[in-house]
């Protein structure tokens, strides 16, 4: 997203994790959490935004790999040599990834865990 500030960001940055998933893992997604949250706040999200479907929002996952995604796989190939670039395809890949950072929890975690 940003894809104007996209280069800056890029070369600020000492690592790169790039979700590529599939347009269907990402439309199913973006339905479910629709059902799940209709006319509610999701837990992730600030007060005041509930859940919301646009087309304009469908076509953008729909178009995303053929009209977004080629340019910024360009820029990825383009990083320093230093920055790290992690692409994830899949559940399988991401949670692999996640299992390889290190567990940061917040004294003010709530939750406990």
């Amino acid at each position: 997203n940003y894809g104007g500030t996209m280069p800056q960001r890029l070369s600020a940055c000492d690592t790169v994790v790039f979700l590529d998933f599939p347009s269907i893992t990402c439309l199913w997604r973006v339905l479910k959490r629709r059902v799940m949250f209709a006319g509610k706040n999701r837990p992730d999200m600030g007060k005041g935004c509930p859940e919301r479907l646009t087309w304009e929002f469908l076509r953008y996952i729909l178009t995303y790999r053929t009209t977004r995604r080629p340019r910024i796989r360009q820029l990825l190939a383009q990083v320093d040599d230093g920055t790290r670039v992690v692409i994830l395809a899949d559940k399988v890949g991401f949670d692999d990834f996640l299992a390889t950072l290190p567990l940061m929890i917040s004294a003010d975690d709530s939750r406990g865990s």
